[in-house]
């Protein structure tokens, strides 16, 4: 099953971040993104599998980071994730067999329950950690996403090869 995946979904707050909102006193929002998790979706540029991001809220910082790694597939303010992961499955002609999809909580159990495979950060409230098949051993916003991405490419048996790929490309950059 998990050689079929072809698109990571992810959440952002408190997935890719602690899932804390920091404002300061010009009601500045930032947050606090891992670089272990942005090592792993780079981990992915080596892999036929596409990453994107679905937020209910909107913030500048996320599309950084989202260039900072090459995600191109970005929606953010999103009331009805769902529909724009409908959207984004047709317009890469895929089906839901090859979705894994990592969120925190239940406004994102709509597209969870449809993902081939739904994972959830460790720190989630026990009642929604019940609804994924892997539950990362990190907290949102401090690994999880790598862990997942680490799973899913071991279960492909694919790890080693992307990492030598990574590996590679590092030393001849």
């Amino acid at each position: 099953m998990h050689e079929n995946i072809k698109l990571l979904i992810l959440d952002n707050d408190g997935v890719l971040t602690d899932g804390k909102i920091y404002y300061d006193d010009n009601r500045l929002e930032t947050k606090a993104f891992s670089a272990k998790d942005g090592l792993g979706i780079k981990l992915l540029g080596f892999t036929d599998i596409k990453v994107a991001i679905i937020t209910g809220r909107r913030s500048q910082i996320l599309q950084q980071r989202c260039d900072d790694l090459g995600i191109k597939i970005l929606f953010q303010k999103i009331n009805n994730k769902l529909k724009v992961a409908e959207e984004i499955l047709k317009n890469l002609d895929l089906d839901w067999q090859n979705v894994a999809y990592m969120g925190d909580d239940w406004n994102d159990f709509p597209v969870m329950e449809r993902a081939a495979i739904k994972a959830v950060p460790k720190n989630v409230f026990p009642d929604f950690q019940k609804q994924a098949d892997f539950v990362s051993q990190y907290n949102g916003g401090e690994g999880a996403v790598r862990d997942f991405i680490v799973y899913l490419l071991r279960s492909r048996g694919e790890y080693e090869q992307v990492l030598q790929k990574f590996l590679a490309h590092l030393r001849s950059a």
